[in-house]
């Protein structure tokens, strides 16, 4: 599929409102519950001279691609694109946006946010470029995807896969989760740090999610 020339949504915070973001540290337990609302986005915590708490590291095993294996394992040099759907497949479509931010809350521009996921049945395309891609924020450290509502398989909850490298940076490799799921309770890699806001919009989702990434500019 060929990459989108738009570019993402700039009706973001201001510059004032990036500089005041901040995240009160919590345990991860006292956040939420398995099933529970997903936790404050960093843009929209009050500001009190706290640093930002880095966004978790989340790997299951998916970098570099075993040649031999099947799985929902990492495939490099992905298209540029910012549309994951695939024409004709069903699925609920789901779009993801949000902002990277270093810990002291400045928005980070050109970041690479490499995506991958299941199929809306649960499968992954080891061979091809299915669901995967990758892009980069914008001057305010904006982002967004379209893609499907992931589906289920075996051992795990529902989830999308995503690497976030500022350049010039170590690569964050992590996952992002859905509320209310009933597998994040039993998933053995869940981390309620990482759920998204999600909300049903006219048949299809919407969900918001804030990188913070371990350094300062």
């Amino acid at each position: 599929m060929a990459e989108s020339t738009d570019r993402p949504h700039q009706d973001g915070p201001t510059r004032k409102t990036l500089f005041r973001a901040a995240l009160v540290a919590a345990p991860a337990a006292a956040l939420l519950s398995a099933a529970g609302s997903a936790p404050a986005l960093a843009r929209d915590r009050a500001a009190d001279g706290t640093a930002l708490d880095p966004t978790p590291q989340c790997d299951d095993g998916d970098d570099p691609t075993p040649p031999q294996m099947e799985g929902p394992y990492f495939t490099p040099h992905s298209p540029r694109r910012r549309d994951l759907v695939v024409p004709g497949d069903h699925g609920v479509l789901l779009s993801v946006s949000g902002y990277v931010f270093t810990r002291d809350c400045r928005p980070v521009a050109g970041a690479l946010l490499d995506f991958w996921q299941a199929d809306a049945g649960g499968v992954y395309d080891n061979t091809g470029y299915d669901y995967r891609g990758h892009q980069y924020t914008a001057a305010d450290g904006a982002f967004r995807l379209t893609t499907v509502v992931p589906g289920l398989y075996p051992g795990r909850t529902r989830h999308l896969h995503v690497k976030v490298q500022a350049p010039a940076r170590p690569v964050l490799t992590t996952q992002l989760y859905f509320p209310g799921e009933p597998r994040n309770g039993t998933d053995w890699i869940f981390d309620p740090r990482l759920l998204m806001n999600v909300h049903n919009h006219w048949g299809r989702k919407a969900a918001e999610f804030d990188f913070v990434l371990d350094h300062t500019v």
